[in-house]
């Protein structure tokens, strides 16, 4: 029995005491991290930078504060902790080749938070994608395409390339192309299709369309419509424009541009080779 009471007093009974205040370690150690965390959030917020940048900053720092205190906890149980310390930092560079690409892609999702080449809603050209942007997040970008689809995007490689930013200024022009005969009479073409493009809703106010001549090519000169609108706008400009130049040039007996006969392929004439550009 004298054994199995000095057992007592001296392991089970000082162990004892260590994991109690092990606990309370835990707890007023936890408690402090909240509160310094929620010091600092209120701080972040009070910044320019973005509310999913401030979260993911303080969950690296919750993070790496829980590991010390972990550690503090060790070193209060006797616990060698440098070695702990070690295979620690092992591991971190295990995982950090292992993970180069997403915390690259985790890097690039900072930068795009804190820089904001585009927001969402913009309607960008970026990684070789065209779309709308859906969601900015810490790995990935979600950008949905003209055609309806989703594309998601690695933020590492959209940060890398160049970025085309369709909705940052109140308008963009629309580049379309009037190709006219030889014998067309191009001040009555211009005219009528200035006129027309008049008509044309959904333009931006103060800035008239241009119709001038392009260049010069076999075929006849070709003249340059551009009217200037929104991004919201864009393709009903497109379109309707397209559509107001083959009506005002066939409504005006313009003839069909005809291709020379030198371009003609072997055994066809100009006639049966002509079309509209």
């Amino acid at each position: 029995m004298p054994v199995i009471a000095d057992l007592i007093a001296s392991t089970i009974v000082p162990f004892l005491f260590k994991l109690v205040g092990a606990v309370a370690l835990w707890i007023v150690g936890g408690w402090l991290i909240q509160f310094a965390l929620k010091l600092i959030r209120g701080g972040l917020r009070r910044s320019t930078l973005d509310a999913t940048v401030i979260s993911y900053l303080l969950n690296i720092l919750a993070a790496v504060l829980r590991v010390i205190l972990v550690v503090a906890i060790l070193g209060f149980f006797g616990i060698e902790t440098a070695s702990f310390a070690a295979l620690l930092a092992g591991a971190g560079v295990a995982i950090g080749a292992a993970w180069s690409g997403m915390l690259g892609n985790f890097a690039a999702g900072v930068f795009l938070q804190v820089f904001r080449p585009f927001s969402v809603g913009d309607f960008i050209t970026a990684a070789g994608v065209t779309g709308t942007v859906e969601e900015i997040g810490m790995f990935v970008t979600s950008l949905l395409a003209p055609d309806n689809v989703r594309n998601i995007v690695p933020n590492g490689k959209l940060f890398g390339d160049t970025i085309q930013n369709y909705s940052v200024h109140e308008y963009r022009r629309v580049e379309l192309v009037a190709q006219l005969d030889n014998s067309a009479d191009v001040g009555k073409a211009i005219t009528l299709l200035k006129a027309g493009l008049a008509k044309v809703p959904n333009q931006f106010e103060g800035m008239a369309g241009d119709v001038e001549v392009l260049e010069f090519t076999e075929r006849g000169p070709k003249l340059a419509v551009r009217p200037y609108t929104h991004t919201a706008h864009y393709w009903q400009v497109y379109f309707d424009t397209n559509r107001m130049i083959v009506d005002v040039l066939g409504a005006n007996g313009f003839p069909v541009p005809r291709i020379p006969v030198a371009m003609a392929a072997p055994g066809t004439t100009a006639a049966t080779t002509a079309g509209v550009n």
